[in-house]
């Protein structure tokens, strides 16, 4: 079992079981035991033991224990193993351990050479020198990898296993290139073989050409007879189609006329349809009965007799109208009914005489000749009277119908004789085309043998051309391909070696970076090649990169989104070369994006933490996929172990994952990707992996800014350019293509080739393409070299950004929170190009671009920066650009940052030490300068005042010096005055870069809020005392979100609110809504699947979402686990109190607004209090920088402090009359910022500052808050703010009350940090060397031998108890500290012993020994002295000799119990026991009570040297130092410090006890004693000291005494 697959710890509890006792614990049910026991029976029989269960289970045990075998395989690697050996003993116990190491170069060399004996590609007397070449890489590898590592911080290990993958890739590769060169050889060959034979065939061909032209005379000849016959008859069909057509357009008219006849006729016999109709209806009505009944009528009504009249008239015969029309007439006519009624059926109405129709008009005119009148008197008359109207109408109707019938007929004879005349001329036409059809079949098969034979003619003709072209067209390619093939037989003999480097490249360059690589090729690898005794042939000038790749695929990789830059396209090769799976890191993703352009939909993108990707990883190896595992952290699933090693089983067809055997396809590939910027994986990972650093170098981001800045100056510019880039890059892909189907047609052309037209083609396309492409390439060459000399105007821009962004992602070497995205980055760039002030001059607008891009740059990092990062962060930009911009030396650069300093040297002069000497010893070595060290020496008074006083870097050099370059002046600042270097690099910052750049001022949350988007979150770096998320509030109520709106949800987690916090987000998601997480740092397990979360929302997510998360920030880089992806995607803002006066009072003043000052009718008690109380809170703020002497305890004064304190300011002045001083102060300092403190020397340091800062006083005329800091009088609330920043003295103590020597140290710490952390953040040179010293271990022995040998023996307590017969309160003192020291040497000594006995082995290392070993190493005081020690801050070698005096003191005293002449107060374990002993010994002997009693003390003016014996009551103490001021012995009080003076030594002091109401009080400070300079808890006393000050002056100084320094 692997470590690798121990996913769990809890396996190593059954692996441990195991290991010891052979069995693991419940491992099988009951029934199973049975069994077994049942089973064992007979064998125990057989050994004559009884067959006890206990017996029987103890049998199958020891069986099981005989033929277990269990090999486990744990990486050295890390505190892994020590941990695990410590937790699960049996690991180390119950195991033989078999411990392989590195394996030696004799090893290397003989496993190579064992390997290459099957190769058959290389000289045997070569093969030795390969093998030793081989062995040569893996080592020199092995050693840059600790050069990587110490320098860059990067692991990057090589295993035998990548010396065995090393070989396999060589054996492979030499194989493929082989094959390769041979195959480029046979083709060339073949191509120039086929053009000989081309010359031969062209003879042939021009005799055939010959008798085809012959034959294709003759047939000519026979096709132009054919014309004329044709032609002939086609005249005769044309003319009598011309016939028939004129006869067809005559019966086309005719018709036309016929048809407009018709249709007259038909519309007029249309209209008289109706009338005949009519009539026939009205003859319908008549019958037999109703015309007997009309004939029997006697005399009718003259109605009647006019209709029979006019019947009459009708039907007269022969037109001849009857005179005689009466009633007697009428009724002979209709005597016979049948018969009247069948003339008047068959009446002819077509012919109706004019006689007839004149006599009847007279009665049609008549107005009672109407049917429906008649009607009403005989209806056989009426229908009569309808019959003659209709008969008449019809009549009428048709004698205009008759002539145009007749013209009809007239025309329909007319058009039947024209339509017989047209058949007959058509079946004339259909005769003759027959005839010429017959001809034209003729005509055509002549033609078609004539065009046969002409095309194979031309065929001929263009083959023999076709060859002549080819000939003369591959007279260059002939002599080209000839040099090629020679070329190649170089290559060939040359092989071994070439293959070889490039086989070293990929095997073990992928992880390192642009310089490692040229130093292990170049200054490693060729010269050992060079220095072989059988050398290995290779080419002197071999790229090895191309070897295996060409323009063409380079170019297309572009294309897909590769960047430009070498290392890119190194990468990309070992990335498609190598053989082992390759895993990418990628921390700007710019890797991944090329892959995932590369194979489009073809690739199948897998997370580990996605569902069911085991099952995606299946189907992919069953269907060669190309799958990529991206976003992996530094430990890979174990289940992936064989698919990772590529264990294939049952033939390479099969793989197994997990418990599945999976089908394994040969195109399945596998590419790793990690963004960690700085991975650390297992060897045996890496040995498995090839890893591949494709993290973008500067040279690839200045490109790709450039583009970035240019397209959007002048997009047509980097259009242009894109454009031909893709052009150039898709010149090289087609001339490569071109040229390999030209010889692949020519290779695999059989027989008769030269009538392959598309070959000929193919060449001259090829050719044609190449001269094209040459003469675009020489003109693009020129077009580009203007395009770039237009583009590199902008150079500078990309530049200074590419350097930002570097600057910026080297920010995570300080603290891991610092995570950027390039990403992100972008955006910032983009948005500071569009902000930057046009200009129509270009080198101004670069300017002024350069200026934006890096202000924009600062402002975005830095609000994301701790306070005490920000000048660091500064410092290391403005250095950085003057570096790039070469206005600044290196070497003066180097040594402000490391700071050498020349040892053993005595300073000449009393007011620098001899640290600082060195420092200028060191300095003067530089040509610079040089006699800095005698100038000095030669105007000490000049220098003295220089260097003492208060702020030098604002202060002239003395002399010449004051003429050198601000970073010279720099150098000799930091080795005159240390602690002055954050103000002096400020100062450089200023006057570099501007007054912006080391503003205090913080940004606006409006402002970075408008960065946010639903992919970039904003991510508040919590501090003490800050609130940050109620700006977001503040802000969410101006654009409506708030929690009323239920549009704004807030999660604090903790306690299972993760799947609260999930809900919220997938809410706010798709509503749009805003999310804060609280304190993602109390659910470390969940931040997996918020990263996870936050990804999947940032794509497709509502507009308006918006995620704000808060966190505090991990103490050791150790204890860090926010991932790296939410961090780099997020906008990060730290909130946390400004870091001088000038920037904490103008955040004071930023929460107030005009409104805040105009709400109190008291306007200049109101105004007067709120800026003091502004100014308190800035102090009180602020004061923590000074360490204890500022604070005791570390308080988190917020802004609510100071806006409640405000509100209740106001609510008391508009109460009462009279200001309320001290209920005022009472409220403000022991309730509002007195809530805050813990510590009674604390409260009382506030109390007096709002003693000091809030009284009648302030309202009487000019009242300073601070020295030349007047309080300001009645003004607006903007004039406040500028009031700050014209009247506020530059930074200094003295704005907190404090001495300027308080400063000193915190700033000497600050700036020794500042220039540490700077140093570590420069680019690694390398080289580094590994000096001869003494390894951890060798020195934590000769520590511990020193401190053994050294350490004295214990107190024998009895001896003691026994010399100390009174028991006096001094007696109990000395022997309560005796025994103390024995506790603490009895554990020293019983610590160091063990911890000798684990360094030989002989002991096992506990955790306790590891932390004591460490301890001793840093030379730190191991936890487990200190606990049982007293307070201390020394190291462990001062601590220790500390100790010993310490012991010699308490042995000295213990001898005769008789108190020292001058006690060492500082001595003690328990300093207050002594100076209660003083009481005591005071209250025994005057038999005071002890509670009605104090101390009195009285300095002297002696030393501990000056006295010989105790005094008769009290002590004499020594040992003490004054902090923050210092006794002036001559005047017998409390003064000012001297500048420097950190800690005076205080002389001897008198300590008597009195009684309480006998004690000094006026004139006193009431100065407090602490053990160290921690303070807070190692208060010892308080002693009062005399002073002419007021004692608020040193309390808020800070005075002390202290036991140590």
């Amino acid at each position: 079992m692997t470590d690798g697959q121990v996913a769990d710890e809890k396996f190593l509890v059954l692996v441990n079981d195991l290991l010891a006792s052979g069995e693991i614990p419940d491992l099988f049910p009951d029934d199973e035991v049975e069994n077994i026991i049942g089973s064992m029976r007979p064998e125990v029989r057989s050994l004559g033991l009884m067959d006890t269960r206990e017996n029987c289970w103890k049998f199958f045990i020891d069986r099981v224990r005989r033929q277990l075998k269990v090999a486990l395989c744990f990486s050295p690697v890390g505190s892994k193993l020590r941990d695990r050996s410590r937790k699960f003993p049996a690991v180390v116990n119950c195991t033989a351990i078999d411990w392989f190491h590195e394996w030696p170069r004799e090893a290397l060399e003989s496993v190579s050479f064992r390997f290459l004996q099957e190769v058959e590609n290389i000289e045997p007397q070569v093969k030795e020198s390969v093998s030793r070449f081989m062995a040569y890489v893996h080592t020199s590898v092995n050693q840059t990898s600790k050069e990587y590592l110490a320098n860059e911080r990067r692991y990057n290990y090589t295993t035998p296993k990548s010396f065995l993958e090393q070989i396999k890739l060589y054996r492979s590769l030499l194989g493929q290139k082989s094959k390769d060169l041979t195959a480029k050889m046979e083709r060339l060959e073949n191509g120039l073989q086929k053009l000989s034979s081309t010359s031969a065939q062209v003879d042939d061909l021009k005799a055939k050409l010959a008798a085809q032209e012959v034959e294709l005379k003759q047939k000519n000849e026979d096709t132009d007879k054919l014309i004329q016959e044709v032609g002939i008859e086609t005249e005769k069909v044309t003319k009598e189609k011309a016939v028939a057509d004129e006869e067809e357009q005559k019966v086309a008219a005719i018709a036309v006329v016929v048809s407009s006849k018709q249709r007259d006729c038909g519309e007029d016999l249309a209209k008289a349809e109706p009338a005949l109709q009519a009539a026939q209806d009205a003859l319908n009505t008549l019958n037999k009965n109703n015309l007997t009944e009309l004939k029997s009528f006697g005399s009718p009504v003259a109605a009647v007799t006019n209709v029979t009249a006019a019947v009459m008239v009708l039907m007269a015969p022969g037109g001849k109208v009857p005179k005689d029309r009466s009633w007697k007439a009428a009724k002979v006519m209709m005597a016979k009914v049948d018969s009247f009624l069948d003339s008047l059926i068959n009446f002819n109405k077509e012919n109706i005489p004019e006689a007839c129709l004149k006599a009847i008009r007279p009665y049609l005119q008549d107005p009672e000749f109407q049917p429906d009148l008649v009607a009403s008197k005989s209806y056989a008359a009426a229908g009569l009277c309808s019959w003659v109207l209709n008969i008449v109408k019809f009549y009428e109707v048709y004698c205009e119908v008759e002539p145009k019938r007749q013209a009809l007929r007239k025309a329909n004879a007319e058009l039947a004789a024209a339509q017989e005349k047209l058949t007959a001329i058509k079946r004339k036409i259909n005769h003759l085309n027959e005839n010429l059809a017959k001809l034209t079949a003729k005509f055509e098969k002549a033609t078609a043998d004539k065009v046969k034979c002409q095309q194979e003619a031309e065929s001929t003709a263009r083959t023999i051309s076709l060859a002549n072209r080819l000939v003369g067209g591959l007279v260059a390619e002939n002599v080209r391909w000839a040099e090629a093939i020679e070329n190649f037989r170089r290559q060939e003999r040359t092989l071994c070696g070439d293959v070889l480097l490039i086989t070293a490249f990929i095997s073990y360059l992928g992880y390192f970076t642009k310089r490692y690589r040229r130093h292990l090729m170049e200054n490693c690898w060729r010269p050992f090649l060079s220095q072989l005794k059988v050398p290995i042939p290779v080419t002197a000038d071999l790229v090895p990169l191309t070897m295996l790749t060409d323009d063409a695929d380079i170019a297309a990789w572009q294309n897909e989104g590769l960047p430009a830059d070498g290392m890119s396209t190194e990468n990309a090769t070992i990335l498609t070369s190598c053989q082992r799976w390759p895993l990418m890191v990628d921390p700007q993703l710019q890797g991944i994006k090329w892959i995932k352009n590369r194979y489009g939909d073809q690739l199948r993108v897998i997370r580990f933490e996605q569902r069911g990707y085991l099952d995606a990883v299946e189907r992919a190896l069953a269907a060669g996929d190309v799958v990529v595992i991206e976003n992996l952290g530094e430990t890979l699933d174990p289940v992936l172990g064989p698919l990772l090693g590529r264990e294939t089983i049952k033939k390479g067809r099969y793989i197994k994952v997990g418990d599945k055997e999976c089908e394994y396809s040969p195109n399945f590939r596998l590419i790793l990707h990690t963004k960690l910027a700085n991975p650390h994986y297992q060897p045996e990972l890496q040995a498995q992996c090839t890893l591949i650093n494709f993290t973008v170098t500067r040279d690839g981001l200045e490109d790709q800014l450039l583009a970035a800045v240019v397209n959007m100056e002048r997009p047509d510019l980097e259009q242009l350019k894109s454009d031909l880039t893709k052009e150039q890059n898709g010149f090289k892909i087609t001339l490569k293509t071109l040229e390999d189907n030209l010889l692949s047609r020519l290779s695999s052309a059989s027989g008769n080739f030269l009538g392959d037209t598309e070959l000929v083609e193919n060449l001259e396309t090829t050719k044609r393409t190449a001269a094209e492409i040459e003469q675009k390439v020489k003109e693009a060459k020129v077009t580009e070299a203007k395009i770039n000399e237009a583009r590199d105007h902008y150079r500078p821009a990309a530049a200074r950004a590419s350097l930002l962004y570097f600057i910026m992602n080297d920010l995570n070497k300080i603290h891991p929170m610092y995570q950027f995205s390039l990403k992100a980055f972008g955006v910032v760039f983009q948005k500071a190009v569009l902000k930057a002030d046009p200009d129509e001059t270009l080198r101004q607008r670069v300017s002024n671009l350069i200026d934006s891009i890096t202000f924009s740059a600062f402002q975005y990092t830095t609000r994301g920066l701790f306070e005490c990062d920000k000048l660091t962060y500064t410092a290391q930009l403005v250095f950085q650009i003057l570096l790039m911009n070469n206005e600044i030396s290196p070497t003066e650069l180097d040594f402000l940052l490391r700071y050498p300093v020349q040892p053993g040297v005595t300073s000449p002069v009393d007011f620098l030490s001899s640290h600082s000497w060195g420092g200028i010893k060191s300095l003067c070595s530089m040509d610079e300068f040089k006699h800095l060290d005698r100038d000095i020496q030669g105007s000490p008074k000049r220098w003295k005042k220089f260097v003492e006083s208060e702020c030098p870097e604002k202060e002239k050099f003395p002399q010449d010096w004051k003429s050198k370059t601000s970073l010279q002046r720099l150098c000799m600042m930091r080795t005159l005055r240390p602690d002055r270097m954050t103000y002096a690099v400020r100062d450089f910052v200023e006057e570099k870069l501007g007054g912006e750049y080391v503003m205090g001022r913080s940004l606006d949350f409006a402002v970075s809020f408008e960065e946010s988007s639903p992919a970039t979150p904003m991510f508040f770096i919590l501090s003490p005392g800050v609130d940050p998320l109620k700006d977001v509030e503040k802000h969410g109520k101006k654009m409506g979100y708030t929690f009323d709106n239920n549009n704004f949800h807030n999660v604090s987690l903790g306690q299972g609110q993760e799947v609260i916090a999930e809900q919220a987000l997938d809410l706010a998601a798709r509503e749009g809504h805003w999310v804060i997480l609280q304190n993602i740092h109390l659910v470390a397990r969940w931040l997996g699947t918020l990263e996870k979360l936050l990804e999947q929302f940032a794509e497709g997510s509502h507009e308006n979402f918006r995620v704000f998360v808060s966190a505090e920030p991990s103490s050791t880089r150790d204890s860090h686990f926010i991932p790296q992806g939410i961090l780099e995607n997020s906008i990060k803002i730290t909130n946390e109190p400004p870091t001088d006066m000038h920037a904490n009072l103008h955040k004071a003043l930023d929460n107030f607004n005009q409104e805040s000052l105009d709400m109190c009718a008291r306007e200049n008690e109101f105004k007067s209090i709120w800026f003091s109380l502004c100014y308190f809170h800035a102090v009180v703020a602020e004061r923590r920088k000074f360490g204890p002497q500022g604070w005791n305890r570390s308080y988190p004064f917020n802004t609510g402090d100071l806006t409640i304190s405000i509100n209740v300011l106001y609510n008391y002045l508009e109460a009462n009359l009279k200001v309320p001083y001290d209920d005022l102060r009472y409220l403000f300092g022991e309730i509002m910022y007195g809530g805050h403190i813990t510590d009674d020397w604390d409260r009382h340091l506030c109390r007096t500052y709002l003693e000091e800062f809030i009284k009648p006083e302030m309202m009487e005329g000019e009242f300073f808050l601070a020295p030349g800091f007047p309080l300001p009088g009645n003004m607006d609330y903007n004039s406040y703010h500028q009031y700050v920043d014209d009247t506020l003295p530059a930074e200094s103590p003295y704005l907190y009350g404090l001495h300027p020597n308080a400063e000193i140290g915190v700033l000497t710490q600050t700036s020794e940090k500042l220039f540490r952390t700077m140093l570590e953040m420069q680019p690694r040179d390398g080289g580094v060397g590994e000096g001869g010293g003494m390894t951890s271990e060798e020195k934590v022995r000769s520590v511990l031998e020193d401190i053994l040998e050294r350490l004295p023996e214990q107190f024998d307590m009895a001896e003691l108890l026994g010399k100390a017969e009174e028991r006096t309160p001094y007696q109990v003192v000395a022997l309560q500290e005796c025994e103390r020291m024995n506790v603490l040497t009895q554990e020293i000594r019983l610590s160091l012993n063990a911890l000798n006995l684990g360094l030989k082995g002989e002991l096992t290392m506990t955790s306790e020994m590891e932390n004591l070993q460490n301890a001793i190493f840093l030379d730190a005081v191991p936890d487990s002295w200190a606990g049982r020690a007293y307070p201390s801050t020394a190291g462990l070698a001062l601590w220790f000799n500390d100790l010993l005096a310490r012991v010699k003191e308490l042995e000295a005293w213990s001898a005769d119990f008789i108190l020292p002449p001058a006690v060492w107060l500082a001595g003690f374990f328990n300093p207050q026991s002594f100076l209660t002993a003083i009481m005591q010994a005071m209250a025994r002997r005057n038999e005071w009570p002890l509670d009605s009693m104090c101390l009195q003390c009285d300095v002297t003016k002696k030393n501990r040297e000056d006295f010989s014996s105790p005094p008769r009551e009290g002590a004499y103490v020594h040992g003490l130092f004054m902090e923050g001021a210092r006794w002036d012995s001559q005047t017998g009080l409390v003064v000012d410090a001297r500048l420097k003076e950190l800690t005076p030594a205080m002389p001897v002091i008198f300590i008597r006890a009195v009684p309480v109401d006998k004690q000094e009080s006026r004139n006193v400070y009431h100065c407090p004693v602490y053990k160290t300079r921690q303070r807070g808890p190692t208060y010892v006393w308080t002693f009062n000291l005399r002073t002419k000050e007021k004692p608020s002056k040193w309390t808020l100084a800070g005075v002390a005494l202290l036991l140590q320094t």
